[in-house]
């Protein structure tokens, strides 16, 4: 025993004389980065550096919004346990700045603990989630993360052991944000092929397609540029906000041999009712904010659509359908491609969305469900003619991953089953419960937490009033009843040729 403490301290003393010496050169050498490295390293205090860069990674579109999201989580994590813990547990002592050119020293002398380095900490937690997402822009994001590390040794505030070991706990960090932010996968849901129910237009002769102008940003000059130049004899009919989306569809199916549509879900929704009802493809063209279906599709960009088109190639999707009583006792009959839901759902989709955009689904749906179980009283339903008392009905036309309570993707898309996720209200400590589940990432296994595959689900209100009511996003009358199915009808989409499709 006394001599494996005895090792360890040798040990200990070896790595201590190494670093030090490591330092010394590397903080002590000639000034070849200076002022450029102080600079850099005074940026990427509190972190200000990274948020700079995820902002400018969440103003662009594709997957750089959740990596710019699952950065600066990874971020959090590290910062607190880095300067937190961490430092008090090592209590190691900042190195002597005597040696260290007075250009590049900091303003200030640091009186806090020197191991890890929290800067490093932050650094490579941020370049790992970001890497974790968008790969693409990974190399840069991670030279800069690099850079910053260094030059905390090279300012003088850190043994190179302080940054080495605040680099491995950062990474960890960063991987750690898969547990509460699952990864979207990289290859998209598989489906039916129909090609021979699209025909191939190399040149868009027969293709009309709706544009939503009101979509996405509401600027879709490139996608514009896109179809006249690699579609050149399709119609392109623009719908602007005075104009009405559904008089826009239904003339331009009854024209042509292939309907499509450039928006969101819920343009996206509004085409499919379109081109179900009049037997014809349709052919997407992503210009939403969040475009759920197109990714599921594995539709990046127009590109992408019109690569389809050209070919002729096209996939048989699923279609949910609802079919009940509306508040106003009338029956009503409506498709959706994505999701439906009731309660306040439909609000916490509208509170998601409004941060969504800048801070990505995950942290945006944790607000969002914070904000609904305030805010929204439960209400009280027959599930399949069980009395329930809940906040919230999820159902997914298809199978949704991951499971917990933000579905995000499918990897199929033809199954033709539900996917039902309810949140009880009658337990004890509901609310608590539940907030707790989902920051943990536990909740699978909490009771207030329901998920099943279905093939049918009734619900009827127990209530006065209507329940809410959404498909895809877009709140719609609400409802006294609704039996939810798959269509049974399948929704034929172009997509390029993949090789899971079967």
């Amino acid at each position: 025993m006394r001599r494996d403490i005895a090792l360890g301290r040798s040990f200990v003393q070896a790595f201590t004389r190494a670093d030090r010496s490591l330092f010394t050169a590397l903080a002590g050498g000639r000034p070849l980065l200076d002022p450029v490295l102080p600079r850099l390293s005074h940026a990427a205090d509190h972190g200000l550096l990274w948020w700079g860069v995820a902002g400018a990674l969440g103003a662009s579109k594709g997957r750089r919004r959740p990596a710019a999201a699952r950065g600066l989580i990874g971020l959090g994590v590290a910062s607190v346990l880095a300067n937190g813990p961490a430092k008090l547990v090592f209590r190691r002592d900042r190195p002597p700045t005597h040696g260290i050119p007075p250009l590049r020293r900091l303003s200030r002398d640091l009186t806090t603990f020197s191991f890890p380095s929290g800067h490093a900490a932050s650094a490579a937690a941020f370049a790992t989630g970001v890497a974790l997402d968008a790969p693409g822009v990974a190399v840069p994001v991670a030279a800069l993360a690099a850079t910053v590390a260094f030059s905390r040794v090279y300012v003088g505030v850190h043994y190179p052991g302080d940054v080495a070991a605040g680099i491995l706990l950062g990474v960890g960090a960063g991987l750690l944000t898969t547990k509460v932010m699952p990864r979207r996968p990289w290859v998209p849901a598989r489906a039916s092929p129909a090609s021979a129910w699209a025909p191939a237009l190399p040149e868009g002769d027969g293709l009309t397609v709706v544009v939503n102008a009101r979509s996405g940003q509401g600027n879709h000059a490139d996608l514009l540029a896109v179809l006249r130049a690699d579609l050149p004899r399709a119609e392109v009919v623009e719908v602007g906000p005075a104009d009405d989306m559904a008089a826009a569809l239904a003339g331009a199916a009854s024209s042509s041999r292939v309907l499509g549509i450039a928006g969101g879900d819920g343009s996206i929704n509004a085409a499919a009712q379109v081109a179900l009802a009049r037997g014809m493809p349709l052919a997407v063209f992503p210009a939403g904010t969040l475009n759920h279906f197109a990714a599921d599709l594995g539709l990046v960009g127009a590109g992408d659509s019109v690569q389809a088109i050209r070919e002729g190639a096209a996939v048989a999707v699923d279609l949910g359908r609802a079919d009940g009583i509306s508040a106003v006792f009338d029956r009503f009959s409506r498709i959706f491609v994505n999701t439906a839901s009731l309660g306040g759902y439909p609000d916490m989709v509208a509170v998601r969305e409004k941060f969504e955009r800048r801070i990505g689904k995950w942290p945006a749906m944790i607000i969002a469900l914070c904000w609904i179980l305030r805010h929204e009283p439960p209400f009280e339903v027959e599930i399949d003619s069980e009395p329930r008392r809940v906040w919230l009905i999820f159902v997914g036309n298809g199978v949704y991953r991951p499971d917990g309570f933000a579905p995000t993707y499918r990897n199929r898309l033809d199954e033709s089953l539900l996917d039902l996720r309810i949140v009880d209200a009658s337990a004890p400590l509901a609310r608590l419960r539940l907030v707790g589940a989902v920051l943990t990432g536990r909740l699978g296994r909490s009771r207030v937490y329901e998920q099943r595959t279905v093939e049918r689900v009734l619900i009827s209100s127990r209530q006065p009033g209507p329940l809410p009511f959404a498909c895809d996003g877009e709140v719609t009358e609400g409802v006294e009843r609704i039996v939810i199915t798959p269509s049974g009808a399948r929704l034929i989409v172009y997509r390029p040729r993949r090789p899971g499709d079967s």
